[in-house]
């Protein structure tokens, strides 16, 4: 295999888009977007012909630009997609890379007073968008969304929140079953504050802010980013869930993060969920936060409120290191977008 790319059969187009709805935004991070666009191998040999399509949201703290990192002797995801095209295994799709970052790290794919309205932007931005410009099929039935970790968890939610635009998705080991894959980290972040900041915050972002990112700096990190995306205020201001001097929960706000929880949004969101064209969920055995036991509590909520169209699959592995599955998913999707 070439060390440094493919011999593309579609191609890859990686364009930009100004977004009206991240103008502004309370973290002054950029309303100026990279997209990246897959067009399948006969999408220029056959102008007659129009195409379902698959949007596709990172995890936690990812750009779009990572999908160029590769793995050793691994195709990188795009790479991967074109393959599955090229192979005739699935029937052709459009594939829309889609860059959700924040400067928190991410958005959950969220409207928050304090991070941004990134929900608005992927539905009422980049779709239309994306339509306008390309040969889509252009209604919810030809139309799904996957993701892995924060990305799964903005795949779970998205077409709960917006089944006119999206009928179809696949998650890995998405956030969901928050009292398992949240509340472990938020008694490493009390104590990360203690032991080197006072028991603040405002001294961790000031320290932050004056060098280099490090891998512990994410035991503080992602609480806060996530209660930026769950439970901020109308003026921005974030609350966490936790008291930063003891860890003990404060019930309001975690009730407000609750809400948001996937597993328990499925009864609120049940016709909507109904009426999708096909769901595909997996995760690891071995995930680090527990989201194979968020994956199983998900499919049993869908199955209590009458959803047939699941596909579940529990497979060895961890956390990361999963992305040859994702090929499987989008074949899955492909299929039933058709």
């Amino acid at each position: 295999m070439r060390p440094w790319d493919i011999e593309w059969s579609g191609r890859l187009e990686q364009v930009w888009i100004d977004s009206v709805h991240l103008r502004d935004n309370p973290l002054h991070d950029p309303a100026r977007r990279p997209l990246w666009v897959y067009l399948p191998p006969t999408y220029d040999d056959r102008s007659d012909w129009r195409y379902p399509t698959v949007y596709v949201l990172q995890g936690y703290t990812g750009q779009v630009d990572m999908w160029r990192n590769r793995s050793p002797f691994t195709h990188t995801f795009p790479e991967m997609v074109d393959e599955l095209f090229a192979s005739g295994q699935a029937p052709p799709c459009i594939v829309v890379f889609v860059d959700c970052w924040t400067s928190l790290g991410g958005s959950q794919y969220l409207d928050s007073p304090a991070t941004g309205r990134y929900h608005s932007y992927l539905c009422e931005d980049v779709v239309p968008w994306v339509d306008a410009r390309f040969r889509t099929l252009p209604v919810s039935g030809h139309r799904g969304v996957m993701g892995h970790s924060s990305g799964g968890y903005g795949a779970m939610v998205t077409p709960m929140l917006r089944p006119d635009l999206f009928g179809a998705l696949a998650s890995h080991a998405g956030d969901a079953l928050f009292e398992h894959c949240y509340l472990p980290d938020f008694a490493r972040a009390v104590r990360a504050l203690r032991d080197r900041y006072q028991g603040s915050y405002e001294r961790f972002w000031s320290d932050l802010r004056g060098r280099r990112f490090r891998v512990e700096d994410f035991a503080l990190v992602e609480p806060y980013a996530m209660a930026a995306c769950y439970s901020a205020d109308d003026d921005g201001t974030v609350q966490l869930p936790f008291d930063v001097a003891t860890g003990r929960l404060r019930p309001d706000v975690w009730e407000r993060w609750l809400a948001w929880d996937p597993v328990r949004m499925v009864p609120h969101h049940a016709r909507a969920l109904c009426g999708l064209r096909a769901i595909y969920l997996d995760a690891g055995t071995s995930d680090e936060h527990w989201l194979d036991l968020g994956a199983e509590a998900f499919r049993g909520e869908l199955e209590r409120a009458g959803v047939t169209s699941v596909r579940f699959e529990l497979h060895e592995g961890r956390h990361g290191g999963n992305q040859h599955r994702y090929q499987m998913a989008l074949r899955f999707l492909a299929e039933r977008l058709d």
